[in-house]
């Protein structure tokens, strides 16, 4: 009989959702380690997370097998929650630069969280299904990972991508006056569909691990 992935702890949506919905004021949370698909790459998000041609191959390419694995699995009777789109973003050194003549420099890494029922074998016979549909060139690059991101902090943002900047200002000077440093990746987890709404309407979530 399937589970429901309303009320079964081993859902991801339902282990997550606590970090999924923060106020609009910085706050430190501990994220759990999950399991991901996910696809390496360069270059800035211009005026969003999805306007480079290489973002959009691994947009194709992870969105097609983290469907094709929820679907194997339900077929199974183990019913798992479809998660957002999610980035981590970082220059040249680790850090974020946020100047406008640095983000055509920027490295990326999307990805989307799966359930920790995605092994391996499940994982490969998930990506030779999707290359069996249709042309992805971002498949060869997608890649299955585990992940802890840990003590972090974060906030929720709403407005366009491109004015983001005094919102990830704000967590860093939250970051400081609580005595922590900045660690890993700056991250933003997209929470609306910009080919939907509205540019002021978009809610992202930007988090930022610390120590």
């Amino acid at each position: 009989m399937a589970t429901s992935a309303k009320l079964d702890p081993a859902d991801p949506r339902v282990r997550l959702q606590p970090f999924l919905s923060p106020p609009r004021e910085p706050v430190l949370v501990d994220i759990p380690e999950v399991s991901l698909v996910a696809v390496d790459g360069k270059g800035g998000p211009e005026t969003g997370p999805a306007q480079d041609a290489g973002f959009q191959e691994a947009l194709g390419a992870i969105f097609s097998v983290a469907y094709g694995l929820h679907f194997a699995l339900k077929k199974e009777g183990i019913e798992r929650s479809l998660l957002p789109l999610e980035a981590l973003w970082w220059s040249d050194g680790g850090e974020l630069d946020l100047s406008p003549q640095a983000m055509s420099g920027w490295s990326w890494r999307a990805f989307t969280i799966v359930p920790d029922e995605a092994t391996p074998e499940r994982f490969a016979a998930a990506c030779a299904e999707a290359a069996r549909k249709r042309d992805l060139p971002g498949l060869a690059r997608l890649r299955l990972d585990r992940w802890t991101e840990g003590r972090s902090a974060q906030l929720m943002y709403v407005g366009p991508y491109s004015e983001e900047r005094p919102t990830i200002e704000k967590l860093h000077a939250f970051i400081a006056a609580n005595g922590l440093r900045r660690r890993g990746y700056h991250h933003e987890i997209y929470l609306g569909d910009p080919r939907r709404a509205a540019p002021e309407k978009l809610k992202t979530i930007i988090r930022q691990p610390v120590e």
